[in-house]
């Protein structure tokens, strides 16, 4: 039987109901967390819902479950898990049902909705990347620094990257500068150091961009379009694993990878 927790509840999966009239249904208005788990045992999870607070702050979100109550919730899901076995949760909270309009008036009154679910993962294969450039990520909203349920830029440009025969896309800000890859995070060998866009360019502050930054000794700045053709090897992360880009819009990067310490980085 597969379950989900849904608002405090395991139940099965083709029996857990949200109403059509929920926010994140109908205006995308809430968040999610992607986490990684390895058997029972879910990854940076204090991080993660961290993280998903603060970006509920930014929104004016509620979240109607503490950290205890998530982290309870993972283990029951995860209970049964083979020992090696990679699973992907994913935490979603939602602004809750609601009548129509932009704004409910009784916004503070909302119950929000709540799921969590569980699936297995897979490793991240070397992919072929293509420069987007009909897809723009607005570096001045505050939703390119949460993870928003709103994915539109990031679906388009993806199915732009797979037109073009590629897997992946890297999104350009509205300056021209390199914000990411459509689901993670990106960085770049330049002369010989690693470089990965500032927050300020449209960055999700990723919990694994974090623990590369530190690890590689890399080096926060803007990246051009131009500083991409001088690179000569380049990986994309998120919180389930990292990518190694084996091509850029046709031109073949390098497969050394040795100063990529993934396992190292994906630990507890």
């Amino acid at each position: 039987m597969s379950v989900v927790w849904l608002n405090g509840s395991l139940v099965d999966q083709s029996e857990a109901r949200v109403p059509v009239t929920d926010r994140g249904f109908t205006l995308a208005d809430g968040l999610f967390e992607t986490i990684k788990a390895v058997g029972s045992m879910p990854f940076w999870l204090a991080e993660h819902f961290e993280r998903l607070k603060a970006g509920a702050a930014e929104i004016g979100l509620a979240i109607p479950f503490s950290e205890d109550r998530i982290s309870d919730a993972a283990d029951r899901l995860l209970a049964d898990a083979a020992r090696d076995a990679q699973s992907a949760l994913r935490l979603t909270v939602t602004r809750g049902a609601a009548a129509r309009g932009l704004w409910p008036k009784d916004a503070a009154q909302q119950q929000p909705t709540c799921v969590l679910t569980v699936a297995p993962s897979v490793a991240m294969a070397p992919q072929a990347f293509v420069v987007c450039r009909s897809t723009c990520r607005n570096e001045r909203s505050p939703l390119s620094r949460i993870k928003s349920l709103s994915y539109g830029d990031n679906i388009l440009a993806r199915r732009e990257a797979i037109s073009r025969g590629a897997d992946d896309a890297i999104m350009l800000n509205t300056k021209g500068h390199v914000a990411c890859a459509t689901v993670g995070n990106i960085f770049f060998r330049i002369d010989g150091r690693w470089v990965t866009p500032p927050g300020e360019d449209g960055v999700l502050p990723g919990l694994a961009r974090k623990r590369f930054i530190a690890q590689l000794g890399a080096v926060e700045s803007s990246v051009t379009t131009d500083m991409i053709r001088k690179s000569d090897a380049g990986f994309v992360c998120n919180s389930l694993g990292a990518s190694l880009i084996k091509s850029i819009d046709g031109r073949n990067l390098s497969e050394d990878q040795t100063d990529i310490p993934n396992q190292t980085v994906y630990s507890l």
